[in-house]
Parts: structure tokens; sequence; C-alpha cells
């Protein structure tokens, strides 16, 4: 898929992105002059003023009128928007940090599932179908994969959940198909469609400890990946 050029208040956001999380800027550095650091992005001063005041509202950074731009410990002290932006460069996250948001699903996703097949079973169950025909292909699982996740998010009726995993679409579109290149990984996703399958069918609406149990198992299989 050919990607699209980049504005260049995007491309600056990207490169002092990347520079963040890469650790070439850490919580506490402060970043060069305006002038050095558009130079080295290669955009205008104006364009680089806009993209650190953008980055500013969302707790990247710390802008004080006469002094330098201090890169914050964004980790302790960020919010939603910082985890929309680690979502967008999931290529510079750390093993860690992908086990933590893979945590945070673990968490959330159980009770998801569990709402959204006592609102929605049939649906549910239409689209577990087709994992009998999946192709035993990285790229075809990780969609079909991410397609079940977003069904259910959507099954529950609550539009804050949306929003949530909305922001994880582009991380998982890299990770996705990292993590089912491992045969292991299509086989545990695999058994877990079926496991669902069969609790939906049998009318078994306590799904939480299938669902709990394949969220701890691909965090395991990440783990041995990094």
């Amino acid at each position: 898929m050919i990607e699209k050029p980049l504005k260049p208040a995007e491309f600056a956001e990207k490169k002092i992105l990347e520079a963040i999380l890469d650790s070439t800027y850490q919580p506490g550095d402060t970043l060069p002059a305006e002038r050095v650091l558009a130079g080295l992005i290669g955009v205008t001063r104006p364009t680089l003023r806009e993209t650190l005041q953008r980055l500013s509202k969302e707790g990247w950074v710390t802008i004080a009128h006469g002094k330098p731009t201090r890169v914050n410990d964004y980790l302790a002290n960020g919010g939603l928007g910082i985890l929309s932006s680690l979502a967008r460069y999931g290529r510079h996250l750390s093993t860690g940090m992908v086990s933590h948001l893979l945590e945070v699903r673990t968490t959330m996703f159980p009770d998801i599932a569990q709402k959204a097949l006592a609102n929605k079973s049939s649906m549910i169950l239409e689209y577990l179908k087709h994992s009998k025909t999946l192709k035993d292909r990285p790229d075809a699982y990780a969609e079909y994969d991410w397609g079940l996740q977003m069904l259910m998010v959507k099954a529950t009726d609550n539009p804050v959940f949306n929003m949530i995993f909305n922001d994880f679409l582009p991380l998982y579109g890299i990770l996705g198909e990292m993590y089912f290149q491992q045969k292991e990984s299509r086989a545990a996703s695999l058994a877990y469609y079926e496991d669902l399958t069969r609790a939906v069918e049998q009318n078994n609406m306590d799904v939480r400890i299938i669902v709990e149990k394949i969220m701890i198992r691909s965090q395991k299989i990440w783990q041995k990946m990094g």
C-alpha cells in the first residue's frame, strides 16, 4: 500500500515524535533552538512552531517563553492524546510498551466481549463462522482478528469504547501482521474462535474466561517474540 506524502507539519511531528520515542530526546531533555531544529527537520520555523504547539497541547513537550522547549515525562503525565500518538508510531515502541498496551486490552476486553455477546450474539456468531475458511496467512489473520474485535466493540453500543479502540488501528496494522507471522499465534487464535463459537452456540454467555485466556496467551507470545 502506497502511503500518502505527509504535509510539512505532519512530517515535522513524525520526526520529532520518532526522536522522542527512540530516546534521541528523553524526558527532561531540551530540544534544539527553533532555527536549528527546523533546519534539521527541513521545515520552516512557522511550521515547526505550529507543530510544537500541537505537541505541547497533547503533553509531549513544554513550551516556555524565552526558554528551550523541554520534553515531558509523557508516560507519567500523558493522557489519551499521547496514547493516540503512540498508536500511530507503533514501529518505534519498545517491546515493554507493547506489553503494557496488551495488558490494558487484557483488562478491558473480556468485559467488552461479554457485553457485546449479551447485546448481539447472533451477529458475532455469523462473523465467527468465517474463521473456518480463514486463509493461513498473517495478513488474513490480522484483518479478521481486528474485524472481530471492532465488531464486539461496536456491539457494546458504548461510543467511548469505539473511540479508544479506533485509535489503536494504526498500531494494530503494524503489529498484527508481525504477531501472526508466528504459527503459534495463528493456532492460538483459531482455537479461540472455535471456543467462542462453541460457547455462543451452546448459549453459554459467560465468555470472559475464554477471552481473557487468549489475551493472556497473546501477551506471552508477544513477550517471546521480543
